[in-house]
Protein backbone atom coordinates (compact mmCIF):
# COMPACT_ATOMS: atom_id res chain seq x y z
CA UNK A 1 0.00 0.00 0.00
CA UNK A 2 1.53 3.57 -1.28
CA UNK A 3 -0.34 5.60 1.16
CA UNK A 4 2.04 8.78 1.38
CA UNK A 5 2.78 9.21 -3.30
CA UNK A 6 1.97 12.59 -3.45
CA UNK A 7 -1.24 11.79 -5.04
CA UNK A 8 -1.99 8.77 -3.05
CA UNK A 9 -5.07 6.53 -3.40
CA UNK A 10 -6.62 7.29 0.36
CA UNK A 11 -6.38 11.41 -1.00
CA UNK A 12 -8.05 10.90 -4.09
CA UNK A 13 -10.79 8.57 -2.54
CA UNK A 14 -11.80 11.42 0.20
CA UNK A 15 -11.56 14.11 -2.82
CA UNK A 16 -13.86 12.14 -5.02
CA UNK A 17 -16.25 11.10 -1.96
CA UNK A 18 -16.57 14.40 -0.89
CA UNK A 19 -17.41 15.61 -4.26
CA UNK A 20 -19.78 12.78 -5.04
CA UNK A 21 -21.57 13.91 -1.58
CA UNK A 22 -21.79 17.69 -3.27
CA UNK A 23 -19.72 18.87 0.33
CA UNK A 24 -18.94 22.39 0.39
CA UNK A 25 -15.47 21.72 0.88
CA UNK A 26 -11.88 23.54 -0.10
CA UNK A 27 -7.99 22.25 -0.41
CA UNK A 28 -5.87 24.07 1.44
CA UNK A 29 -1.91 23.49 0.14
CA UNK A 30 0.67 24.44 2.54
CA UNK A 31 4.14 23.16 4.00
CA UNK A 32 4.27 19.47 4.90
CA UNK A 33 3.89 19.38 8.49
CA UNK A 34 1.21 17.33 10.92
CA UNK A 35 1.18 18.44 14.08
CA UNK A 36 -2.23 20.00 14.88
CA UNK A 37 -1.13 23.16 16.31
CA UNK A 38 1.54 23.91 13.53
CA UNK A 39 -0.84 23.43 10.50
CA UNK A 40 -3.45 25.05 11.74
CA UNK A 41 -1.26 28.15 11.87
CA UNK A 42 -0.16 27.59 8.56
CA UNK A 43 -4.07 27.01 7.19
CA UNK A 44 -5.06 30.02 9.29
CA UNK A 45 -7.66 28.71 11.37
CA UNK A 46 -8.38 29.19 15.33
CA UNK A 47 -6.95 25.35 16.29
CA UNK A 48 -10.29 24.11 17.48
CA UNK A 49 -11.59 23.94 14.12
CA UNK A 50 -9.16 21.47 13.32
CA UNK A 51 -10.37 17.76 13.75
CA UNK A 52 -7.76 16.08 15.31
CA UNK A 53 -7.82 11.97 14.82
CA UNK A 54 -6.49 8.99 16.48
CA UNK A 55 -6.77 5.44 16.06
CA UNK A 56 -7.46 3.96 19.49
CA UNK A 57 -7.63 -0.26 20.49
CA UNK A 58 -10.53 -0.56 22.65
CA UNK A 59 -10.06 -4.40 24.93
CA UNK A 60 -14.12 -5.13 25.74
CA UNK A 61 -12.60 -8.23 27.58
CA UNK A 62 -9.50 -10.69 27.40
CA UNK A 63 -10.29 -12.04 24.00
CA UNK A 64 -12.52 -9.02 22.27
CA UNK A 65 -11.06 -6.05 21.11
CA UNK A 66 -11.94 -3.14 18.43
CA UNK A 67 -10.50 -0.37 16.75
CA UNK A 68 -12.00 3.13 17.01
CA UNK A 69 -10.60 6.58 15.07
CA UNK A 70 -11.47 9.06 18.15
CA UNK A 71 -11.97 12.63 16.34
CA UNK A 72 -11.84 16.00 19.26
CA UNK A 73 -10.94 18.99 18.12
CA UNK A 74 -7.63 20.50 17.82
CA UNK A 75 -7.49 22.20 20.96
CA UNK A 76 -8.48 19.20 23.15
CA UNK A 77 -7.15 15.60 23.76
CA UNK A 78 -8.92 12.19 23.54
CA UNK A 79 -9.90 11.32 27.41
CA UNK A 80 -8.82 7.77 27.07
CA UNK A 81 -10.99 6.74 30.28
CA UNK A 82 -14.27 8.92 28.70
CA UNK A 83 -13.64 5.87 26.18
CA UNK A 84 -13.08 3.31 28.06
CA UNK A 85 -16.34 3.88 29.90
CA UNK A 86 -18.58 4.47 26.87
CA UNK A 87 -17.55 0.89 25.85
CA UNK A 88 -17.34 -0.47 28.66
CA UNK A 89 -14.19 -2.00 28.07
CA UNK A 90 -11.20 -3.14 30.18
CA UNK A 91 -8.87 -0.86 28.29
CA UNK A 92 -8.63 1.55 26.16
CA UNK A 93 -5.33 2.84 24.23
CA UNK A 94 -3.55 4.97 21.08
CA UNK A 95 -2.86 2.12 17.95
CA UNK A 96 0.90 1.70 17.54
CA UNK A 97 2.02 3.61 13.85
CA UNK A 98 1.69 0.36 11.62
CA UNK A 99 -1.65 -0.38 12.93
CA UNK A 100 -2.51 3.05 12.33
CA UNK A 101 -1.58 3.60 8.76
CA UNK A 102 -3.48 0.18 8.14
CA UNK A 103 -6.67 1.41 9.21
CA UNK A 104 -6.44 4.72 8.62
CA UNK A 105 -4.91 3.61 5.32
CA UNK A 106 -2.79 7.33 6.02
CA UNK A 107 0.72 7.97 7.59
CA UNK A 108 0.96 9.37 10.88
CA UNK A 109 -0.29 12.59 10.96
CA UNK A 110 -2.48 12.46 7.77
CA UNK A 111 -5.22 10.43 9.32
CA UNK A 112 -8.88 11.26 8.50
CA UNK A 113 -11.64 11.96 10.34
CA UNK A 114 -13.28 9.29 8.04
CA UNK A 115 -13.43 5.70 9.12
CA UNK A 116 -12.28 3.98 5.73
CA UNK A 117 -11.58 0.68 7.13
CA UNK A 118 -14.66 -2.07 8.07
CA UNK A 119 -12.62 -2.63 11.13
CA UNK A 120 -13.17 1.05 12.66
CA UNK A 121 -15.97 2.20 14.08
CA UNK A 122 -15.80 6.62 13.80
CA UNK A 123 -16.48 7.71 17.34
CA UNK A 124 -16.61 12.03 17.33
CA UNK A 125 -16.87 14.60 19.95
CA UNK A 126 -20.05 16.43 20.13
CA UNK A 127 -17.60 19.48 20.26
CA UNK A 128 -16.21 18.89 17.16
CA UNK A 129 -19.67 19.80 15.31
CA UNK A 130 -19.94 23.06 17.53
CA UNK A 131 -17.20 24.68 14.53
CA UNK A 132 -19.06 25.93 11.27
CA UNK A 133 -15.64 24.15 9.23
CA UNK A 134 -13.26 21.59 9.82
CA UNK A 135 -9.96 21.58 8.85
CA UNK A 136 -7.62 18.16 8.55
CA UNK A 137 -4.50 16.63 6.45
CA UNK A 138 -5.96 15.17 3.49
CA UNK A 139 -4.04 11.94 3.89
CA UNK A 140 -1.15 14.13 2.70
CA UNK A 141 1.23 16.51 4.95
CA UNK A 142 1.60 18.97 2.18
CA UNK A 143 -2.72 19.66 1.31
CA UNK A 144 -5.77 19.67 4.01
CA UNK A 145 -9.05 19.71 3.43
CA UNK A 146 -11.90 22.98 5.18
CA UNK A 147 -15.80 21.57 4.86
CA UNK A 148 -18.14 22.60 5.88
CA UNK A 149 -18.96 21.47 9.48
CA UNK A 150 -22.70 20.24 8.76
CA UNK A 151 -21.37 18.24 5.11
CA UNK A 152 -18.79 16.20 7.22
CA UNK A 153 -21.64 15.16 9.48
CA UNK A 154 -24.16 14.30 6.47
CA UNK A 155 -20.77 12.55 5.19
CA UNK A 156 -18.93 10.44 8.26
CA UNK A 157 -22.06 9.66 9.94
CA UNK A 158 -20.05 9.33 13.35
CA UNK A 159 -21.43 8.16 16.24
CA UNK A 160 -21.19 11.18 19.28
CA UNK A 161 -20.00 11.14 22.20
CA UNK A 162 -18.39 13.54 24.80
CA UNK A 163 -14.75 12.04 24.53
CA UNK A 164 -12.43 15.10 24.83
CA UNK A 165 -10.61 16.72 27.54
CA UNK A 166 -8.70 20.36 27.59
CA UNK A 167 -5.43 19.98 26.66
CA UNK A 168 -4.09 21.21 30.75
CA UNK A 169 -6.52 18.00 31.79
CA UNK A 170 -5.46 15.60 29.79
CA UNK A 171 -2.35 12.82 29.55
CA UNK A 172 0.07 13.99 26.51
CA UNK A 173 -1.04 11.81 23.63
CA UNK A 174 0.11 11.57 19.94
CA UNK A 175 -2.24 13.31 17.38
CA UNK A 176 -2.82 14.03 14.18
CA UNK A 177 -4.83 16.51 12.57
Amino acid sequence: MDVDDGENSTYRHLVALLAEHEADFELVDHDPVGTTELVSALRRHPVRQAAKCLMLLVKLDRKTKKYVLAVVPGDRKVDLDLVRVRYQARYAGFCDAATTERLARAITGTVLPFALDPEVELLVDPSVLEQPRLYFNAARLDRSISIATADYARIARPTLHPISASQRSAEPAGTTP
